[in-house]
């Protein structure tokens, strides 16, 4: 009897060494993610992003690809509007496309190495490889993250973030305020890491003439469809012409007071100027500008969540962007970039009036 007791327990013991085998604890999850980075060829990413900073939820559709070394493919799509934006990034510098309006910046910067992306896997790895005093759990089929966020916007505190124990892919991203709120919340339906992208996938033209396309073909048995599109000697066809209502931004800093509007004129085209004036001073001028493209701007970019901008100047700044059609364009002498962000990011969810 004693005998057959020793054996069982024995017997237990050996199960519970084999099923601690099989769990691991947040320094080999991240000594892990350590060597996914240190050989990340290529990946593709699509999923949905739902913005909290706004009045209402914004949702957006959004696909990533990267292949090594240094190329970038990011579009964020309003579903309900149908608007693509596009940041490209090749051996010719760093494109911020609208190709609805068939309208591109173009400027030299190191991004997205100077600056952290939510949908971005270096930035979401390197926030978990960086932070000592990170946070570890463990669900069903994700290992989980708690983690500080590091993101132009000042007011994104921390991230949880979810990777999938199979591979280490993304699965879900929620990053927080400094009260717990969730602000922005990442879905990747899909991801795929040593993707097989098209030549010219990265190529400034073939993005802008194949923007209409859901999503871009990025494998390479869908190059014929893809060339076909982008061959066309046919540029975007741009929108018409529309009427817009001045469009308020739902946010002012402390102190700040709307002092007028009034119409002014940009070159030939029409624009509404509308200034702010009290504890900081700017102006914000909207318009809806024939297709035109911008090369070689000075600048850099700045994500303001539902979209991109370029900030220019530096006495005086300039934060350009669009929304909906509508050009917006923020100056100010004194207005703080984190400020800067807070209006524009204001806009989104307006309507003119």
């Amino acid at each position: 009897m004693r005998r057959i007791t020793w054996m069982a327990a024995i017997v237990i013991c050996f199960a519970v060494v084999l099923a601690g085998c099989g769990k691991k604890d947040s320094a080999a999850v991240v000594k892990d993610l350590d060597r996914v980075m240190n050989k990340l060829d290529s990946y593709r990413g699509a999923g949905t992003m739902v913005l909290h900073t706004g009045l209402e939820p914004q949702e957006y559709a959004v696909e990533v690809c990267y292949q090594a070394p240094h190329y970038y493919r990011i579009s964020l799509t309003n579903e309900k509007k149908d608007i693509t934006q596009i940041v490209l990034r090749n051996d010719d510098g760093v494109f911020v496309l609208t190709p609805h309006l068939n309208k591109s910046f173009r400027f030299q910067s190191d991004w997205p190495e100077n600056q952290g992306q939510v949908y971005l896997y270096q930035s979401l790895a390197q926030s978990i490889l960086m932070d000592n005093e990170r946070q570890f759990t463990v669900d069903k089929e994700a290992y989980v993250f708690d983690v500080q966020a590091n993101y132009q916007n000042g007011s994104l505190a921390r991230q949880k973030i979810w990777l999938s124990k199979k591979d280490l892919a993304p699965q879900h991203v929620e990053v927080s305020d400094a009260n717990s709120n969730v602000m922005v919340v990442v879905d990747f339906k899909e991801f795929e890491f040593g993707k097989k992208f098209d030549k010219d996938s990265f190529d400034m033209q073939r993005n802008m003439t194949s923007y209409n396309l859901k999503s871009l073909p990025a494998m390479t048995e869908a190059g014929n469809n893809a060339a076909t599109a982008a061959g066309s000697d046919k540029a975007a066809a741009p929108v018409a012409k529309q009427q817009f209502g001045v469009i308020e931004p739902a946010y002012t800093p402390a102190g700040v007071k709307r002092q007028d509007i009034r119409d002014v004129k940009l070159g030939d085209e029409k624009a509404v100027l509308i200034r702010y004036s009290g504890t900081y001073n700017y102006t914000l001028i909207e318009s809806m500008p024939e297709t035109q493209t911008v090369t070689s701007l000075p600048g850099d970019i700045v994500d303001l969540g539902y979209t991109l901008a370029v900030v220019t100047g530096e006495d005086k700044k300039t934060l350009t962007w669009t929304y909906d059609g509508v050009e917006f364009r923020l100056s100010t002498g004194d207005l703080p970039l984190n400020e800067m962000i807070k209006v524009a990011q204001a806009v989104q969810g307006q309507t003119g009036k």
